[in-house]
């Protein structure tokens, strides 16, 4: 699914990404509720792009988008307790806060310009 609108783009692949880890954290026996708290902040940050790109207002737009830049923050925080607690592998853990820091620098400058 390729659009015209970074954001969107790269929230959905981080969400697919998400639902993958979740299903391979399931597997190796991590604790379900971190999951699902990671799943849930993780898959929640493109839900709240996609519906602020049909906001019924320039209001409405942002505050979607300020949800979702809050629920990027929560998972970025779950990444970075999985990895220290050692229940995700150093190397993959990274990479997912590496592409969840880069969505919450865009979503940070979108709203930065959008507030001005």
């Amino acid at each position: 699914m390729k659009t015209d609108n970074i954001i969107v783009d790269k929230s959905f692949q981080f969400g697919l990404r998400i639902v993958k880890l979740f299903i391979h954290l399931r597997k190796t026996k991590v604790e379900r509720e971190l999951c699902i708290q990671l799943l849930k902040s993780g898959t929640s940050i493109g839900a709240n792009i996609e519906e602020s790109v049909g906001g019924s207002s320039r209001k409405d737009f942002v505050y979607k988008l300020e949800i979702a830049y809050k629920e990027a923050r929560e998972a970025r925080y779950w990444l970075r307790l999985l990895k220290e607690s050692g229940l995700l592998e150093n190397k993959l853990a990274e990479s997912f806060i590496i592409d969840c820091e880069e969505i919450i620098k865009i979503l940070t400058a979108i709203l930065n310009s959008s507030k001005t």
